[in-house]
């Protein structure tokens, strides 16, 4: 067993930041491992002068590499992803056994061991590691590596999406990501609220409007059947016929033994025979109603036999869940992975993204637009707070002014308009000569564009558009008194539009069980959530905030796909398998037959088959990875 004596406390470890360290002279090392960060000795406010001196491990990525001194030593750009600069790393050829050309390749991983030392006078760093040994090298042949010194893309880089977090863009997208998802929890926690889990399967659909991923073992027990009837057929009516004979023939032989009071040996060996044979034609019988395909019942896809029995879903939100919670312990919030099956390509859209659902307790309206916009503002400080250097290269690359915005919404209220106002507004602009691709009229959906006007032109800041019209709304935002607008409210923000949809709920329950009738939803999945209106309501209010749409509000990224680690898609090899065998569609919206429905899933199930047929090969070339991810 290895010593532990020299573990320190876990309280020790907790106390550890890069300021004591910085403040005590020392590089901090990270706690689970003997080298030490580079973020650690870059980000000092000395660039890590002061360290000079320090016998240190590092471990990372050769950014680029060169040799120098006709082979006598190589300057090494290391990054390790704990921040966007890189450490100068000199290596003399006496250390590396296999040549200095081993290690100077783009991509290739190093984890060296040396001195921290002050360069010469003249350099742009303010420290360098000078290697003494080297650890280990993960070589990369410069001829097949697919992320080169020059920058790529973003577009390309989703391609190589298993290696794109080595580039500056996208390390730098994943720490802001971090400390969005770190304000988050900070924010909510210092308020007092209560983070609760929320499933990721579901048989409700909180949105009602059907773009669901359906989650059945149907179709694997199904192509299960189909391999065990091609290997072991299922036995013909004239085998049930002999074996019914033969229990026919046993049977009167037990009769027989019975009338001519024969030994009870041979009449309880008799009846054992005739049990065997029952057992024999029960599963004869049972085996000869099997048949390949989906279950049937009633004419309908007999969910029975499905693994929950009945249809389940991946969810396309964790409200109606975590306001059970904020219904017993007050107030709550819920963090997670939600799915929506839109056929969609735009650069807005996934069918995997994140949401952040607060549920307020005893709360209205009011009190949730205050949260709102508090949350929004709490997470635009932490980032210019605390990701300075990688918001820098956000404006640098992608958005000058994206700083700017950050600054303005950390510091300046939100304009808070009805919808009835909204819409008077966009009236207005299009009688002044404002043209809009979709109509403005009371009663529509914003558009994007009506929303971005109101942010961008109109006010030039965030605004939160409150009491929309019911006919838009989902079920559960509580019904104003002019029974003609709900409760609800939108946070929409410059580059973006809507950042968060939020309501009040409807706590009473004649008046929710009325509206979900009203949207033709059954009934039967929303009892229990019913039953919160029955048994001690409350009125409360929450919200929903794409946690993606955030990033791209504070980064100024222009593509969804490119702020989330792995992108969940509609993939274009997808499609071209989908055309190959003539298939239009694969989800079920709520307003399909339940023919089409059936088709749909029978569909699915061929293409399953096919896809597997077809193997790694589309139209004679390799087929790329249909998830766009390992």
């Amino acid at each position: 067993m290895g010593d532990t004596t020299s573990t320190p406390p876990v309280a020790e470890l907790a106390s550890a930041t890069l300021t004591d360290d910085a403040a005590a002279g020392l590089a901090l090392k990270h706690p689970f491992s003997d080298r030490v960060p580079i973020r650690s000795i870059v980000s000092r406010p000395d660039g890590g002068a002061g360290l000079a001196g320090q016998r240190i491990r590092v471990g990372g990525w050769v950014k680029t590499g060169r040799e120098q001194g006709k082979g006598a030593f190589a300057f090494l750009e290391v990054n390790d992803g704990s921040c966007l600069a890189n450490l100068q790393v000199m290596v003399d050829a006496g250390v590396v056994e296999e040549g200095l050309g081993y290690l100077v390749a783009t991509g290739t991983s190093v984890s060296v061991e040396g001195l921290l030392k002050v360069p010469p006078e003249g350099a742009k760093q303010k420290i360098e590691l000078r290697v003494e040994k080297v650890l280990h090298v993960g070589p990369v042949d410069p001829a097949k590596y697919p992320i080169p010194k020059t920058r790529l893309t973003l577009e390309t880089l989703r391609d190589n999406i298993h290696f794109r977090a080595r580039t500056n863009t996208i390390s730098a997208i994943a720490r802001i990501r971090n400390a969005l998802a770190y304000a988050t929890h900070s924010f909510f926690q210092e308020n007092g609220f209560l983070y609760v889990h929320t499933p990721i399967i579901t048989t409700s659909d909180c949105e009602g409007a059907g773009e669901m991923f359906q989650v059945t073992t149907i179709i694997s027990e199904a192509e299960k059947l189909e391999k065990d009837l091609i290997k072991n057929p299922p036995p013909s009516e004239a085998d049930v016929e002999a074996a019914k004979r033969v229990v026919t023939d046993k049977a009167e032989k037990v009769d027989k033994l019975k009338e001519a009071k024969a030994g009870k040996a041979k009449i309880g060996a008799a009846v054992a025979e005739l049990n065997k044979g029952k057992e024999a034609l029960s599963k004869l019988e049972e085996r000869a109603k099997l048949k390949p395909g989906i279950p049937h019942k009633d004419g309908k896809i007999d969910y029975a036999a499905d693994f929950f029995g009945r249809q389940a879903f991946l969810t396309v939100s964790g409200q109606l869940q975590v306001e059970t919670y904020a219904c017993a312990v007050g107030n709550v919030y819920t963090f997670g992975p939600t799915f929506r099956a839109e056929n969609s390509h735009t650069s807005r859209h996934l069918a995997e993204f994140w949401m952040v659902e607060p549920e307020i307790a005893f709360a209205d309206l009011q009190d949730d637009m205050n949260c709102a916009e508090a949350y929004v503002k709490y997470m635009s400080q932490w980032l210019l707070d605390k990701c300075s250097d990688d918001m820098e290269l956000m404006a640098k690359l992608y958005d000058k002014v994206c700083i700017d915005r950050l600054r303005m919404v950390a510091s300046t209220p939100f304009e808070r308009i009805s919808y009835t106002e909204a819409v008077e507004i966009l009236e207005e602009a299009v009688k002044g000569g404002k043209k809009f691709e979709n109509k403005v009229e009371w009663g529509i959906d914003l558009a994007s564009e009506h929303e971005r006007f109101l942010t961008e032109i109109k006010f030039q800041k965030p605004v939160i558009v409150y009491n929309y019209p019911k006919g838009i709304k989902a079920f559960y935002m509580r019904l104003n008194d002019d029974s003609k607008t709900v409760a609800a409210m939108d946070v929409l923000v410059p580059k973006v539009g809507e950042l968060i949809g939020g309501s009040q709920r409807e706590e009473r329950y004649e008046v929710i069980k009325e509206r979900i009738l009203d949207m033709g939803l059954p009934l039967e999945p929303y009892e229990w959530y019913l039953d919160l209106r029955q048994f001690g309501t409350i009125k409360h209010s929450g919200f929903g905030l794409g946690f993606e749409r955030m990033i791209l509000f504070a980064t100024g990224i222009e593509n969804i796909r490119d702020v989330i680690p792995f992108p969940r898609y509609p993939d274009e090899h997808a499609i071209l398998i989908r055309r190959q065998l003539g298939l239009k569609f694969m989800n079920t919206p709520s307003s399909t037959s339940l023919l089409n429905r059936q088709a749909i899933i029978l569909l699915k199930y061929k293409m399953a088959r096919s896809i597997r047929k077809l193997g790694n090969v589309v139209n004679g070339k390799p087929r790329t990875r249909l998830l766009h991810s390992p």
